[in-house]
C-alpha cells in the first residue's frame, strides 16, 4: 500500500511560455487506480514514473497565458498535466471544454476517460445483447457505476458487486442495478452469484480480480465475454497469491477474455462522448463525484482509492 511518505510536494518556478505554447492552472485533478501501476517499477503498458518525476494524471485546467493560436486566455481544457498546479502545453492532446454544456469536472469522469472506459470496455469488448446478464465488480466505483447503467440502456440485467452496504444501496437506487451484494459481508461468492445470476453470466466486467473473479468462472454461459478493466485487489500485494487455475472453464464455455486500454479507442472518442452526453442529459446515466479539497491532499486522495473510500469518481479540487 502506498503511503504519503512516498510523495514529496515541491515548490518550483512556473516555466516560461514559448511560441506555440500555453500556461494552464489546474482546477481539478484526477486520481485513478491505474496510477498505482505507474509507480510499481514493474513492466506495464506505459513507462513508469521514476523517483523524482512529477506524478502523472489528468486534469481540468484554465488557460492563463497563451501563445498558441488554438487556445485563448480563459479557455477551460481537459489536459494530461500530472499532479501540479501549473503546466505548460503545446496544445497537442488537449481538449477544449464548454462549461455551459456540462460541469467541467465531468471531463475527468463520466464525460471523460472514466466514461469512455465504461463505454468501450462494455460495448466494444463484450457486445452485450438484450436480455443477457451483465455482472460488474467494483460496481460503485467511477467506471463500474457507469457500466451497469449502460448495460441497462442496452436491455440487459445488471448485477453488481461492491464493498459496503451503502455502496450496494447506491448502485441499486441511483444506478439502476437489478441486484447487488456486499463482498465484505459475503462468505461464499460463488453461492451468492448463483443466487443473483440464476441464468448464468453472459458478460463480466472485471475491475477487481482475485477471489471474486475466481468465483465467476463456474457460472459463465456459453460464449460469455469477460472484459478485464482492472485488478485493484492485487495492486498492492507484496507477494503473488496462488489462486485456482480456472482457464479450463473458458473451454467449456467457449468464452472470451480480453484486456483493454481506453487509449486504444481515442480515435472513436468523439461520437462516444456525444452519445454519453446525451444519456447524461436525458437522465439515463447518473453519476457521483467524490471531491477532495486541496492540492496538498493529492496523495491522501489517491491512497484512499485502495481503502474503498470513494463512491463514484474521485477528484481533487485545486484551491
Amino acid at each position: 500500500m502506498p503511503t504519503e511518505a512516498n510523495f514529496k510536494m515541491l515548490a518550483t518556478r512556473i516555466p516560461d511560455v514559448n511560441d506555440g505554447e500555453m500556461l494552464v492552472k489546474a482546477l481539478y485533478l484526477s486520481v485513478d487506480p491505474y496510477m498505482r501501476g505507474r509507480i510499481s517499477g514493474m513492466k506495464s503498458y506505459a513507462a513508469p514514473v521514476e523517483v523524482g518525476q512529477t506524478m502523472v494524471g489528468g486534469g481540468v485546467a484554465q488557460v492563463i497565458e497563451s501563445k498558441n493560436p488554438g487556445f485563448a486566455v480563459g479557455d477551460v481544457v481537459d489536459i494530461y498535466m500530472g499532479w501540479q498546479e501549473y503546466a505548460v502545453s503545446n496544445g497537442r492532446g488537449v481538449r477544449k471544454l464548454d462549461p455551459n454544456a456540462a460541469p467541467i469536472s465531468t471531463a475527468l469522469g463520466v464525460l471523460g476517460m472514466t466514461g469512455m472506459t465504461a463505454y468501450f470496455g462494455l460495448l466494444d469488448v463484450c457486445d452485450p445483447k438484450p436480455g443477457e446478464t451483465v455482472l460488474v465488480s467494483g460496481a460503485a466505483g467511477a467506471v463500474g457505476s457507469i457500466v451497469g447503467q449502460i448495460a441497462k440502456i442496452k436491455g440487459c440485467k445488471a448485477v453488481g458487486i461492491a464493498g459496503g452496504d451503502d455502496k450496494v444501496e447506491y448502485i441499486l437506487r441511483e444506478c439502476g442495478y437489478d441486484s447487488a451484494f456486499n463482498y465484505k459481508t459475503t462468505d461464499n461468492y460463488a453461492a451468492k452469484l448463483k443466487e443473483l445470476c440464476p441464468n448464468g453470466i453472459d458478460v463480466y466486467f472485471d475491475n477487481v480480480g482475485g477471489p471474486i473473479t475466481d468465483a465467476v468462472f463456474g457460472l459463465l454461459n456459453v460464449h460469455a465475454r469477460i472484459s478485464i478493466c482492472g485488478q485493484i485487489s492485487i495492486y498492492n500485494a507484496t507477494k503473488v497469491e496462488m489462486g485456482p487455475r480456472l482457464l479450463g472453464a473458458l473451454i467449456v464455455a467457449r468464452a472470451k477474455v480480453q484486456g483493454f486500454l481506453v487509449s486504444d479507442y481515442a480515435a472513436k472518442f468523439g461520437p462516444a462522448l456525444a452519445e454519453m452526453a446525451g444519456w447524461v442529459r436525458s437522465g439515463q446515466i447518473k453519476y457521483r463525484e467524490d471531491i477532495v479539497e486541496g492540492f496538498d491532499n493529492m496523495p491522501a486522495a489517491f491512497i484512499g482509492l485502495f481503502q474503498g473510500e470513494n463512491t463514484g469518481k474521485r477528484l481533487v479540487k485545486v484551491k
